[in-house]
């Protein structure tokens, strides 16, 4: 007798709602069949017919052979989902929800909307692509999986201000990615990488999105259901602007205001008392807005560090820096609306102003964004709450000012979240992906906070035990897509460097700034030669199946992967074998002590690993930028040169 079929791939990702073994398999036919008019969801059709394709099997449109029965009935399927649920569930999880049959008799799907038979044809491509045998036509398991998404809104901010503009090779097969994934939700995250047609002295080497690109991905995104929507900071982060002319007028500081993101002091963010600020942010909107379908925009107006310490000193003084920036966030809001749009806005400075919370614009979208194990979501959303605010709980990848990632930290904040973004009715999760201080990290670094973020935001129940969760083959399963289960384990365990070295820091990790800040921040209590010795040895370990990686070559990684990973070890490398030179000396912080035949070993180090910087960077992204973030690098380089 045949042995029988798993009851489910503990693969499938995101794991799905419900799943009730039905006894028995489906037989592979030759060929499956399914309707000919499902042109709306046309990119789910394609990965089928490549899963299909890799299993020796057929997939053909119109009547005959094998069909798979496909039925749209929103009404049946809420009534369906009810009663898995308990409840009656909102119109996001019927619309976004299927029911995918798989019986010894036949395929069929019941789903809500486009969306939801796209979503049901990305798990029947995974329950293909991952069902036994490997190497043969694969025999299904005979199931019934019941799923639908418990955040109406799963999304991705992916910053393309510093400095990294991907190429739009790389975004389209991003996109495909985190559709596969059944995210829903994108912004690309701009200070100054959209070319604004009046505004070149800003943008002239930065490789930004042109109008037409952006109108591309926006259909790109639209027909994998996906929102592309609109991001433009507008208050804060604006010294890529107001640090050049004519816009200097503009700054809060125009003498300069010293801020994390630079090495000098320089203008940082926009005057709120200024009309000129208004005026010049609607240009920006005039132009922008019109090149999305998307209602929905991303104003940003966070870390506002500088209000209040030059030209609004005196309003601020007068009626509270609280409230010069609501009255400053009204009037953006004011602006956005007049357009057709909702506004969305980060949400960290008004949270410290809870007595202004309740004259928010009430259609304004509150984004409550933190990126450590232990932020206070529940505190702050709850606050949203009680003001009557929509809000998205929006963690992050922890893959920015860290080469290789914090994978423990990455884990426990995406759980945090999520769990706390469901209890206090989050209407969307946004997972952030930052790129501080010249986007260091190579994308497959991001893939882990990716990956686990959609599948939390898609089944927030997994987020009580993610430990629990086999994020390495997951990783190779969906990201890598590695056979040789090699680069997920690579990247898991590199991203946990940064708890070797000893003494953990918020949003970065001391590796990191011994390469970035190496004058003043590297001898941070805890971090000793011994535990510099101790994390280049774990590295060194963590890093050996790398030899044996063999990924898909896919548009979005390929060899490429294996190459980035192997860079991020070697930085890591690096930085330990630079601290545990540094950690001889005297003065710590004296690096023209460590012996000039050690220096110039430690530089033509670095100077190799700038070069493969540069190279991988062009693998993926458009040239601007790089540059700068080379110039990270190479001050380190100078100073071991001197």
């Amino acid at each position: 007798m045949a042995e029988e079929p798993a009851a489910c791939p503990p693969l499938l990702w995101p794991r799905p709602r419900r799943v009730q073994p039905l006894g028995g398999s489906f037989p592979s036919p030759p060929t499956l069949s399914l309707p000919e008019a499902l042109d709306p969801v046309a990119p789910a059709l394609a990965w089928l017919e490549q899963a299909t394709q890799s299993r020796g099997l057929r997939l053909a449109r119109g009547a005959g052979h094998a069909p798979i029965e496909v039925r749209e009935a929103p009404e049946a399927l809420g009534a369906r989902l009810r009663r898995v649920a308990g409840t009656a569930l909102p119109a996001h999880a019927v619309g976004q929800g299927y029911v995918l049959r798989v019986a010894p008799e036949g395929l069929s799907i019941l789903h809500g909307g486009a969306a939801g038979l796209a979503h049901a044809l990305a798990t029947l491509s995974q329950l293909l692509a991952l069902a036994e045998p490997a190497g043969g036509p694969p025999r299904l398991p005979a199931l019934e999986i019941i799923d639908y998404p418990d955040f109406a809104e799963r999304g991705v901010m992916l910053d393309i201000s510093r400095d990294k503009v991907p190429s739009m090779a790389t975004l389209r097969a991003l996109i495909d990615r985190l559709a596969r994934w059944k995210v829903n939700q994108l912004q690309l995250y701009m200070e100054h990488t959209f070319a604004y047609s009046r505004h070149e002295v800003v943008w002239r080497d930065a490789s930004p999105l042109t109008p037409d690109e952006v109108r591309e991905l926006d259909a790109y995104c639209a027909e994998r259901h996906l929102q592309l929507v609109p991001n433009q900071n507008s208050f804060g982060h604006m010294h890529r602007w107001v640090s050049r002319e004519p816009y200097r007028a503009l700054a809060e500081c125009p003498a300069g205001f010293d801020h994390p993101w630079n090495w000098t002091r320089e203008p940082y963010g926009l005057c709120a008392t200024d009309p000129a600020s208004l005026a010049f942010l609607e240009q920006l909107y005039d132009e922008l807005l019109p090149n999305f379908r998307s209602r929905l925009f991303n104003v940003g107006l966070d870390e506002t560090l500088d209000l209040g310490v030059g030209r609004s000193r005196e309003a601020c003084a007068a009626r509270g820096v609280g409230r010069v920036y609501l009255e400053f966030l009204k009037a953006v809001h004011a602006r956005v609306s007049r357009r057709g749009h909702v506004m969305q806005f980060w949400g960290d400075i008004i949270i410290h102003h809870p007595d202004l919370l309740s004259e928010l614009p009430r259609d304004a979208i509150a984004l409550e964004w933190g990126y450590e194990a232990n932020h206070p979501f529940a505190e702050h959303l709850q606050a949203f709450q009680r003001a009557g605010l929509p809000f998205y709980v929006c963690p992050g990848t922890s893959s920015w000012n860290s080469l290789a990632g914090r994978t423990h930290n990455a884990v426990l904040n995406l759980a945090h979240a999520a769990r706390e973004g469901k209890a206090a009715g989050a209407s969307g999760l946004l997972i952030t992906d930052w790129g501080d201080h010249g986007h260091l990290q190579p994308l497959p670094v991001s893939y882990l906070g990716l990956l686990l973020g959609a599948g939390l935001a898609w089944n927030a129940d997994l987020s009580s035990a993610p430990e629990s969760l086999d994020l390495p083959a997951l990783l190779d399963a969906h990201a890598f897509l590695d056979t040789a289960g090699a680069l997920g384990r690579v990247a898991y365990d590199l991203g946990n460097a940064y708890l070797q070295a000893g003494s953990p820091r918020p949003n970065a990790t001391v590796l990191f700034w011994n390469l970035i800040k190496p004058e003043r921040l590297f001898s941070p209590p805890g971090v000793t030669r011994q535990s510099l010795e101790a994390t280049l040895a774990f590295i060194e370990r963590a890093s050996e199946p790398l030899g044996r990686a063999r990924p898909s070559a896919d548009a979005l990684d390929g060899a490429c992967a294996t190459l980035e990973l192997a860079w991020a070890r070697d930085m890591l490398a690096f930085s330990c074998r630079l601290g545990i030179a540094r950690s001889q000396l005297s003065d710590p912080l004296a690096l023209d002590s460590v012996p000039r035949p050690q220096r110039a070993d430690l530089a033509r180090q670095l100077g190799e690993l700038i070069e493969r910087h540069r190279e991988l960077w062009l693998a993926r992204n458009r040239p601007g930028g790089l540059d700068d973030s080379a110039r990270r690098l190479e001050q380190l380089l100078e100073a071991l040169r001197a």
